[in-house]
This record gives structure tokens, sequence and C-alpha cells, in this order.
């Protein structure tokens, strides 16, 4: 009994061959997109820092300097004219 100790190269089919490059292609891609992911979010990051920084200088600007109010005056009903007041008033009993 002889056995073959050197291995012989296997043959691949073209399908696997076209699985084996397909395989491949996600693999760079995949890694393409999560790098740009990442990218991502740091972009985002320092944006968020960005605006927060901007928010507390804002904020502290305001506590230094509070913004002058206006008091808004009263809107002040008309008077009524004379004429007005005495009809809207009960009259006097008649006879008295």
């Amino acid at each position: 009994m002889s056995q073959m100790t050197s291995k012989s190269p296997k043959i691949q089919t073209p399908e696997q061959l076209a699985r084996l490059e397909k395989q491949r292609v996600a693999k760079v891609e995949g890694a393409q997109a999560l790098a740009q992911v990442g990218k991502e979010y740091v972009d985002v990051r320092k944006n968020m820092e960005r605006l927060r920084a901007l928010r507390l200088a804002r904020e502290a600007e305001e506590a230094l300097n509070p913004p002058v109010v206006v008091a808004k005056k009263k809107k002040v009903a008309p008077k009524k004219k004379l004429a007005d007041a005495a009809e809207s008033e009960p009259e006097a009993v008649a006879g008295e």
C-alpha cells in the first residue's frame, strides 16, 4: 500500500474563483465603509465640541452682561365718556 504524500494542487472552478473574488471585494469595501463611518464619527464629535464651546462662551457673555429687559407699558382702557357712564349706572328708583 503506497500513499501519496505530496498534495496535488486543487483545481478551482470558475464559480469558486468568482465567489472568492466577490468575498475579497466585499472585505475590502467593508474595511473602507468602516473607515468612512469612523471618520464621520470623529467629524461629528469635533463639530459637537465646537458648538458646545460656542454655547458656553455665549452663556458666559450673557452671565456677565445680562440683557436689558424693558418693561412693557400696560394698555390703559380708554376713559368712558360721562354720557356712557350715566347710561351704564342703574337708575334711581322713581318715586322716592
